[in-house]
């Protein structure tokens, strides 16, 4: 008889008549502890019901104050969100092509023509565009306010505007004014 040691199944063997044989004591864990191991399963489990029943119980008696909590946690996020919505700032983003000034400015005669805008609306324009206010342009062309305001109308009526800003603009596109 001869105990080995194999450290690849790392256990005690015994050897007896060329049969090997498990020595008493080193057998697996789990067939040695089985009943502990099932006993701590059996509690595991009970514990696990009794919890699972008091928390329902807790659910059943307080039934009406979770349902009550769980509204007014819902009102609340939905009354934070529609704030976050209401009160959020719009942008709007407008792309407008931008004319600038070019080197060499060409009078379109045509336009002028067709649009039928006189020499004196002319004037009156170029000056709109430097930025000048109406009582400045009628102080520079020697007439009065309401002279301007009359040019400033028909002007409006012909390129079909409403502000000045927009007559500047079409009259630009249409290479009225520089």
């Amino acid at each position: 008889m001869a105990r080995i040691w194999s450290p690849t199944l790392q256990t005690k063997f015994l050897i007896f008549d060329q049969r090997i044989i498990p020595m008493a004591g080193t057998s697996n864990i789990l067939g040695k502890n089985k009943s502990i191991i099932l006993y701590g399963v059996f509690l595991a489990a009970l514990l696990f019901l009794l919890k699972w029943l008091e928390l329902r119980f807790i659910i059943i008696n307080h039934a009406f104050e979770i349902y009550a909590g769980s509204i007014a946690v819902l009102f609340t996020a939905l009354g934070i969100w529609l704030a976050l919505k209401l009160t959020k700032p719009k942008t709007i983003l407008i792309e407008k092509e931008i004319f600038t000034k070019r080197e060499t400015f060409i009078l379109n005669e045509k336009e002028l023509i067709r649009l039928n805008i006189s020499k004196r609306e002319l004037e009156v324009l170029q000056l709109m565009a430097e930025g000048l206010s109406n009582q400045e342009i009628a102080l520079k062309l020697f007439v009065s306010l309401n002279t301007i305001k009359t040019h400033n109308a028909r002007l409006f009526e012909k390129l079909e505007v409403k502000r000045r800003t927009q007559a500047i603009e079409t009259a630009k596109k249409l290479s009225i004014i520089p």
